[in-house]
């Protein structure tokens, strides 16, 4: 999907981080300090940058501070210092969002989702084909090769969803939260019956239910 640049000195950290958005389809480059972050990313078309601010040898901030010469690149601060100063000067350098650890996986993939969506590299074709059904996202259509399947908008937005995320564990709280609203009153059973009518509809076998967690769109290579 998109190449991610992961820059974060603790090992065992940088690990999990990159683990968890390789499972996404990501390409992942690691870097321990500032200055292969830097070297690393003039080397390599890169699409996003998770970045560190406490590092050996440059800072975080300076690494920003240097990517912002040269690209608009979407870069996410991480760091364990969760103070209003840091969180501004971050900002100040043209950081494009912050989290501060410890933080949870999913949450980190779904803003890094967000901002490759926003820059356009996370969106996904107007139509998608699993086998012979066809899904029109702009049109919230869908259709085999026995004519139009009766198919939902709120059910394409869902699919829609869960193929932005491919790869990522999605809980039904955030899908109510993102389809819904915060404040909707949907429950969570709600999204076991969407789920269950897409799968029968247009016969999916590439929705996977993460039991006791929720759904991740999954296709094997």
């Amino acid at each position: 999907m998109a190449t991610l640049l992961i820059v974060e000195d603790d090992k065992q950290t940088n690990e999990a981080i990159c683990e968890y958005l390789k499972s996404a389809g990501h390409k992942i480059i690691p870097a321990y300090d500032g200055a292969d972050a830097l070297q690393a990313f003039n080397q390599g078309n890169i699409d996003l940058v998770v970045l560190d601010i406490m590092l050996p040898k440059i800072t975080g901030l300076a690494v920003l501070h240097e990517i912002r010469k040269k690209s608009v690149v979407p870069v996410l601060m991480l760091t364990a210092i969760n103070d209003e100063y840091t969180q501004v000067a971050s900002f100040d350098e043209q950081a494009d969002d912050y989290i501060a650890k410890p933080f949870s996986m999913v949450l980190l993939g779904r803003r890094v989702t967000a901002l490759l969506r926003r820059c356009g590299k996370g969106i996904i074709p107007d139509t998608v084909t699993f086998g012979d059904v066809t899904v029109d996202f702009s049109g919230y259509t869908a259709q085999d090769s026995n004519g139009k399947i009766d198919v939902t908008p709120k059910e394409i937005d869902l699919l829609r969803l869960l193929i932005e995320h491919k790869g990522l564990v999605l809980t039904r709280s955030q899908i109510l939260d993102d389809l819904w609203g915060i404040d909707a009153p949907i429950i969570d059973r709600t999204i076991d019956t969407y789920i269950k009518n897409l799968r029968k509809k247009l016969r999916l076998d590439c929705i996977v239910t993460v039991k006791g967690i929720g759904y991740k769109y999954e296709v094997q290579a």
